[in-house]
């Protein structure tokens, strides 16, 4: 078992900032692919960005490239979320994901482990 859990719940302005973090327990922490998802309300959950194990590949959904970045510290078992030009549309709780196998990246089905979700909230 691999037990996630989030932290960096954040009301921002938009155009701001805000730092995720998810650290996590039980299993090696660098076994996995970490990832995050979102899920604004009345919308499904959707991909946000995953990391690979070593960390060095990262892969981001187009709504958050170039804003949002993703890395991980397998020393300390914790993995985070840069958010940086943050738009109204970003609000949504934040979903931190592990995965042993580096497929089906995209689809939340495919994930072995969920954190409870962090609430981001960006204001106009």
């Amino acid at each position: 078992q691999v037990h996630l859990v989030e932290s960096g719940v954040g009301l921002v302005q938009a155009g701001g900032s805000l730092r995720l973090s998810c650290s996590s327990s039980g299993r090696t922490f660098s076994n996995y692919a970490m990832a995050w998802f979102r899920q604004a309300p009345g919308k499904e959950r959707e991909f946000v960005a995953i990391i690979s194990r070593s960390g060095l590949t990262t892969v981001y959904a187009d709504a958050v490239k170039g804003r949002f970045t993703i890395s991980r510290d397998n020393t300390k078992n914790t993995q985070q979320l840069q958010m940086s030009s943050l738009k109204p549309e970003d609000t949504a709780v934040y979903y931190c994901a592990a995965k042993e196998v580096w497929t089906y990246i995209y689809d939340d089905h495919r994930y072995d482990y969920w954190g409870q979700g962090t609430q981001v909230t960006v204001s106009s």
